[in-house]
C-alpha cells in the first residue's frame, strides 16, 4: 500500500480534560505501511502555523506519556504530534513487539508524510524529539530515509543498552534461533529511571506501558544503532544529544561516538550530571527542556542549512579510496588472502561461486543467479558452499532489494493506470532485466512497452533470451552505455517511468551519475517517475573489496553513498522525492521521485 495516497481519516474531538497548563490534545489514528492503524496524538499549535515538533517516546512507553514535554517546552507556536509504536499504548500489535525493528523505523516515516499531507506541514519545518529507544528509532530513519527535517534530539539514545549479563547479545540471538516469538522482561524499576517520585509511581501505574519487550526487537535495536553509530558520518541534520549523567538503563561511550561521528555542521552534546534515564521526567526535567527550546527555536531561525555537497561525498569518498590501497595489518592480509584462495579452489565447487569469478560478481548473470537463489554445486559439498554462499547478507540484501524494487514499479504504474496512462518503461543500466520482465509477464495491459538496454552484450542477449521464452511483446533490448550522453538523443520524452537498479555503486565518483541522471531526465515526460537505488551502507564492504572480482576482472570496490547524497544528485536534475523504502539489513534502499516542471516545488 501507499501510504501518501490514502484518504483522510478524521481526527476525534479534543479529550475532554487538558492536563498542566491547557495545551488541547486531540487524538486520531493513520494508516502505517502495512495499513496498520496506529494512534497517534495531536496538540494544535496557538497560532496559525506550518511547523511542527514530533515527539517519540520510550520503549516500553507510549507517546500519552509526553503531554507533560509538549507543554514543559513552551512552544506554543509549533504543532505536536506524537504516536504510539505498534505493540504500545493504544496501538495494536503483541504487546512489545512488532515485524521488526525497521518496520518501526518505517512508521516514523509514514507518520511524517501523514503529517506531510493531512496537516500540510513540509517535512522541511519539522524537528523530532525522541528519547531512549525512540531515539534511536528517529536517528536511524534520519540515517536511512534521509528526511529533510529541520533538526533532532536525541535523550538519552539507547544506542547500547546496559544488559548486565555476560554475553547477553550472543546469548539473545542463540535463543531467537530456537524461539522466534521469544520476550525477556525489562529489569529496569521506575526509581532506576527518575528522581521525581510522582513521576516513578505513574510509571508504575500506567496500565498501558508494557514490560516486557521481543527478542527480535532487542536485537533489532542493537544491530540498528551499531550501524547508525559507526556510520553517523552519514547525518547531516543538526542534532542537539542529551547524556544523562547517572544512566542505569544505557552507556554513554556510544552516545559520545556517535556524536562525534556526525557530519551535521549544528550539533550540541550536553551531559546533564546525576539525571536518571529517563530525562524529560526528571526531578530537574525544565533545564533539559530549555536546552531544547533552545535548540528548536535556533535551527528554525536559522532556515534551512547550507551543507557542503563535497564534504558528504567526502565521507564514503574516503572509504573507497582507503580500500584501493592493500589492507593494512598482517591479520587482514592473511585473512583476506585465505578467503580468496579458498574461493578459487574449493569455492568453484559451487556454482554461484564459479559464475562470479567467470563473469564477476556484480553482472547480471550473477545478480540473476542471487535472485533464483537455488543453491547448485559440483557433488553435495559444492551444493552446501553454494547455499552459504547465497545465504551471505548482502545477496540476502539484494534478494531484499529486489522485493522493494517490485512493489514500487507496480504502485507507480497503478498510478499511471489510475490516470489511464500504459505505463512505458526504461531501465538503462538492465543486465538480464528479469524483474521487468516478470511484471510485464503479469501485467502484460498495464505495460505498453519496455526497453531494456545495457553495455554488455552478454546481457542483453540473455533478456531478449528470456523474453522470447515467455512469450512477451513490446520489449527491447539494446545495447547502451547509461553514462553516454549521446545515448539518450532520440528519445526525448518517450518513457513515463524510469528504473535504475544496482549502478551507482560501482562507480567512485559522482559526474558519470550525473550524466546518467540528466540523460534519465531526458527521456521522461513530465511528470513522469524514476525508480533508483542505492547503497548507504554495508557490513561486509572490505571483505568484498579485498576477495571478489567485479564485472571488469578487477577487485570489486564499492563506493557507498548516504541517502543524503544520492537523494541530492537525483533533485539536481528536476526530481522530487516521493518515498523511500529500506531492506531490512539496512544495505539497500529504493526510492521514487518525480519529474517535476518547476524546480521550486521541491
Amino acid at each position: 500500500m501507499n501510504h501518501q495516497l490514502q484518504a483522510p481519516v478524521a481526527i476525534d474531538k479534543p479529550l475532554s480534560k487538558s492536563v498542566g497548563r491547557g495545551r488541547v490534545c486531540k487524538k486520531a489514528v493513520f494508516s502505517s505501511w502495512d495499513d496498520t492503524e496506529l494512534a497517534y496524538r495531536f496538540w494544535p499549535a496557538a497560532t496559525d502555523t506550518d511547523r511542527a515538533l514530533v515527539v517519540v517516546h520510550r520503549g516500553h512507553e507510549h507517546c500519552g506519556r509526553l503531554h507533560d514535554l509538549v507543554e514543559g517546552l513552551e512552544l506554543p507556536d509549533y504543532h505536536a504530534f506524537g504516536f504510539d509504536a505498534r505493540g504500545h499504548g493504544e496501538s495494536p500489535g503483541r504487546r512489545g513487539d512488532a515485524e521488526s525493528f525497521s518496520a518501526m523505523v518505517r512508521d516514523l516515516d509514514c507518520f511524517v508524510q501523514m503529517i506531510a499531507g493531512r496537516h500540510k506541514i513540509p517535512v522541511e519545518n519539522v524537528a523530532v524529539v525522541a528519547n531512549s529507544v525512540g531515539a534511536v528509532i528517529a536517528a536511524t530513519w534520519v540515517h536511512d530515509y534521509a528526511p529533510k527535517i529541520r533538526g533532532m534530539v536525541l535523550a538519552a539514545p539507547a544506542f547500547r543498552i546496559k544488559l548486565y549479563v555476560p554475553l547477553a547479545i550472543p546469548g539473545l540471538r542463540l535463543l531467537s534461533k530456537f524461539r522466534r516469538d521469544a520476550f525477556i522482561k525489562s529489569y529496569v524499576k521506575p526509581t532506576m529511571l527518575t528522581h521525581d517520585d510522582e513521576q516513578a509511581r505513574a510509571y508504575a501505574q500506567d496500565e498501558l506501558i508494557t514490560r516486557e519487550i521481543s527478542v527480535k526487537i532487542l536485537l533489532g535495536l542493537h544491530d540498528a544503532a551499531k550501524r547508525v553509530v559507526d556510520d553517523a558520518g552519514a547525518i547531516q541534520t543538526p542534532c542537539l544529544l542529551l547524556s544523562a549523567g547517572s544512566d542505569y538503563v544505557v552507556q554513554s561511550s556510544d552516545q559520545r561516538k556517535f556524536y562525534n561521528g556526525l557530519a551535521s555542521e549544528v550539533k550540541e552534546f550536553h551531559t546533564l550530571e546525576g539525571f536518571y534515564h529517563s530525562i524529560f521526567h526528571e526531578s530537574d526535567r525544565q533545564r533539559p527542556m530549555a536546552m531544547v527550546r533552545k535548540f528548536i527555536s535556533e535551527v528554525f531561525e536559522a532556515g534551512e542549512p547550507a551543507i557542503e555537497f563535497e564534504a558528504v561525498a567526502r565521507h564514503t569518498g574516503d572509504e573507497f579510496r582507503r580500500l584501493q590501497a592493500p589492507a593494512v595489518s598482517l591479520a587482514d592480509r592473511l585473512s583476506f588472502g585465505l578467503q580468496t584462495v579458498s574461493m578459487r579452489t574449493l569455492g568453484r565447487l559451487s556454482e554461484g561461486i564459479r559464475l562470479g569469478l567467470k563473469t564477476g560478481f556484480d553482472s547480471g548473470q550473477s545478480l540473476d543467479y542471487v535472485y533464483e537463489n537455488r543453491p547448485r554445486g559440483s557433488t553435495p559439498l559444492g551444493k552446501a558452499i553454494d547455499r552459504g554462499y547465497l545465504e551471505a547478507i548482502g545477496w540476502k540484501g539484494i534478494r531484499a532489494r529486489k522485493v522493494n524494487l517490485s512493489a514500487l514499479l507496480n504502485e507507480a504504474i497503478d498510478r499511471l493506470e489510475a490516470e489511464r496512462k500504459p505505463a512505458r518503461i526504461i531501465d538503462v543500466a538492465a543486465g538480464v532485466g528479469r524483474y521487468l520482465l516478470e511484471v510485464k509477464r503479469s501485467r502484460a495491459e498495464a505495460v505498453e512497452s519496455i526497453q531494456l538496454r545495457d553495455y554488455q552484450p552478454r546481457n542483453i542477449e540473455a533478456a531478449k533470451a528470456l523474453a522470447d521464452s515467455w512469450e512477451l511483446e513490446s520489449v527491447t533490448a539494446e545495447l547502451a552505455d547509461a553514462f553516454d550522453p549521446q545515448s539518450y538523443r532520440d528519445l526525448d520524452g518517450r518513457f513515463n517511468l524510469a528504473v535504475i537498479s544496482g549502478l551507482f555503486e560501482l562507480f567512485p565518483d559522482n559526474e558519470p551519475i550525473e550524466r546518467a541522471l540528466a540523460g534519465v531526465a531526458s527521456v521522461l515526460e513530465e511528470g513522469g517517475e524514476l525508480i533508483y537505488t542505492n547503497q548507504p551502507w554495508h557490513p561486509q564492504v572490505e571483505m568484498i573489496a579485498r576477495t571478489l572480482v567485479n564485472r571488469e576482472g578487477e577487485p570489486w570496490i564499492m563506493r557507498r553513498r548516504s541517502q543524503w547524497e544520492m537523494d541530492r544528485l537525483v533533485e539536481a536534475h528536476g526530481f522530487k522525492k516521493i518515498e523511500t523504502r529500506v531492506g531490512p539489513y539496512g544495505i539497500f534502499t529504493v526510492s521514487v521521485a518525480r519529474k517535476i516542471a518547476n524546480r521550486t516545488e521541491r
